[in-house]
């Protein structure tokens, strides 16, 4: 009888998780199509395939659904964007892996960040992750002065970022395999220029 409980209770624990789920996908999917202002929780629930009173009882309001979206796709981001310490080419490839992934809607949520009180903070978050990764990353040639540490790393933020990858894949209309070249030439120019690039 305690065998049967356990296993009704484990089996609707992991229908709510699977509702949950769907629901914080359908609302990053459409956050990528679309702007923020433009979702409703009708549309998050129709394409979740859930009512918007079980979306609700899931999440109690819009803003809060939104921030957990928010949530699950810095998670999501923060994965994807896993590379090995100090090696440049990997790391580019990686970046330029979820560039080509994300990029467009990250610009898309970038447009919003001065309308959008809870987008800014969206954007404000993915600003210090990315910050984050590349302290990590390109950790092995950051010199120990904290100055010369910090103007380092203000550079490769801005070499790295979602921007240049803009400029050369997009606007410029250059192949995948050429935008990732000329970033890692970026970084690797930034990283020789400060004297503290190293052989791989």
């Amino acid at each position: 009888m305690n065998s049967r409980r356990s296993y009704t209770m484990t089996a609707r624990a992991e229908a709510v998780e699977a509702t949950r789920s769907a629901i914080l996908n359908a609302a990053v999917d459409l956050s990528q199509e679309r702007l923020i202002a433009q979702i409703g929780l009708d549309d998050i629930a129709a394409r979740a395939g859930v009512s918007v009173q079980t979306l609700l009882r899931h999440f109690g309001s819009r803003a809060s659904l939104i921030d957990a979206a928010a949530h699950q796709g810095a998670s999501s981001v923060v994965e994807e964007r896993r590379a090995p310490v100090g090696e440049v080419t990997e790391a580019v490839r990686i970046l330029m892996d979820h560039y080509e992934k994300r990029g467009s809607s990250a610009l898309l949520l970038l447009a919003q960040e001065e309308s959008e009180e809870q987008v800014a903070r969206i954007t404000s978050n993915g600003k210090a992750l990315h910050r984050t990764w590349v302290e990590e990353v390109f950790g092995p040639f950051l010199p120990a002065d904290r100055g010369a540490r910090e103007e380092l790393l203000d550079l490769l933020v801005v070499a790295t970022d979602v921007y240049a990858w803009k400029l050369l894949r997009l606007d410029r209309g250059l192949s995948r395999s050429r935008t990732q070249e000329r970033l890692e030439k970026l970084v690797r120019t930034v990283l020789a220029a400060l004297g503290t690039a190293r052989e791989e």
